[in-house]
């Protein structure tokens, strides 16, 4: 399919424009089919700067939401109705911040991965299911570039296209395969969990920094990263347009005293790594200073608030070891008979955390509720409880 079957939508960028898009998305009928491009690697932050809403009796729209203060007029307009998306936990953020969120939601991605798809990008799944094959050339594309290029309008409007026909026939599939009921819990976990906070210390997630064995040279990084942040905020750039993570490392271990010697350091390089020296050379001073305060030092290592990794516990905890190796198999087993992933049965983190530590009276009873605190969906515990009750039980299986 090269172009949707109504042609390239206008893009809408007025209030009246907007207005009679939600007029006709609430007169629409069935459910709706959205979809968002961000800039990511492009701008600062990964907020959508076009979204894509396809209804039956409602056509395409292709919505400029950087033109509007939010769209909760379009979300008035589908109260009730049921979402589609594609891969819903990379959009549902973005569109939470122009005051969008479904109702109900169908997320054709998961239904790909509960079926056993072997390939669930939204092209392979169009052209497995429908027979449909469309070009993704685009994906990548800065999105905040205006006016949007006639064949990236195309594009996005592709991407919602065909979403209604394919909710259809995965419908089928999951009831075919039992699997609906499934789904359906999974959909709904991803629409009612609270979108995380922000993070504490964004910065340690710095690419690299595992190379950096002194505390100092953390709070160079610390301040470098800060410093570049609060830059790229400033101008709507991604931070790794202005210099890379691995600008950062480099420049934090070698801490030079310098313009000149920054700007000769190896691996320090970056769209702005010349123009702001300056800016960086304070930030590493500003990590020097820092670093002299007891106070103002980062620790080294992050206490991990889960459980240590597997590869300590067979030293650690014998036990514990051969019992998540057990429960581990047996559920890979089960998921394999499933036609899942196993991380779709079960995510590994909680699998270990099942493990380390178990219930202290281990029974049926103490394994689902643990799974169920530690976000289980019901369809999860149902099938893996009893299999994680006999692998803490008997780790040691003969045969």
């Amino acid at each position: 399919m090269t172009e949707p079957a109504g042609g390239i939508p206008f893009v809408t960028e007025t209030v009246q424009e907007l207005e009679r898009c939600a007029r006709l998305l609430a007169a629409g009928t069935g459910p709706v089919a959205v979809d968002a491009e961000r800039a990511s690697g492009f701008r600062y932050g990964q907020r959508a700067f076009l979204v894509q809403i396809k209804r039956e009796g409602a056509g395409i729209w292709l919505i400029d939401p950087e033109a509007f203060d939010d769209l909760a007029v379009i979300q008035e307009s589908l109260a009730g109705v049921e979402w589609i998306l594609h891969a819903a936990t990379q959009d549902l953020p973005c569109l939470s911040e122009l005051g969008m969120w479904p109702d109900r939601l169908f997320d054709t991605e998961l239904a790909g991965r509960i079926l056993g798809l072997p390939r669930v990008g939204l092209a392979s799944v169009l052209e497995q299911l429908l027979g449909v094959t469309l070009a993704k050339e685009h994906s990548a594309a800065d999105w905040s570039k205006r006016p949007l290029p006639e064949d990236w309008l195309r594009y996005a409007a592709l991407d919602v296209e065909l979403l209604v026909e394919l909710r259809a026939a995965m419908v089928g599939m999951l009831e075919a395969s039992g699997k609906l009921g499934w789904a359906e819990e999974e959909f709904e976990a991803i629409r009612t969990t609270p979108l995380p906070g922000p993070r504490t210390d964004p910065w340690r997630r710095t690419s690299g920094m595992h190379k950096l064995r002194r505390p100092q040279q953390l709070a160079v990084v610390r301040e470098l990263w800060e410093a570049r942040e609060a830059l790229a905020r400033n101008r709507d750039t991604a931070p790794g347009r202005l210099i890379p993570d691995s600008a950062i490392v480099s420049a934090a271990a070698a801490q030079p005293s310098t313009v000149p010697a920054l700007l000769k350091t190896p691996g320090f390089h970056g769209r702005a790594a010349a123009k702001e020296a300056p800016r960086w050379l304070r930030a590493i001073q500003a990590g020097q200073a820092a670093a002299r305060t007891p106070d103002r030092l980062p620790a080294l290592h992050v206490p991990n608030e889960g459980p240590p990794p597997p590869r300590v516990w067979r030293d650690r905890n014998p036990l514990a070891d051969r019992r998540l190796k057990t429960a581990k198999e047996w559920v890979g087993n089960k998921a394999e008979e499933l036609n899942l992933p196993t991380e779709n049965l079960l995510t590994p983190d909680t699998l270990r955390r099942v493990c380390w530590p178990p219930p202290e009276a281990i029974d049926l009873d103490s394994v689902s509720a643990a799974l169920t605190d530690l976000g289980a969906r019901r369809w999860q515990v149902q099938i893996t409880a009893p299999i994680i009750t006999v692998a803490l039980l008997d780790p040691d299986p003969a045969g």
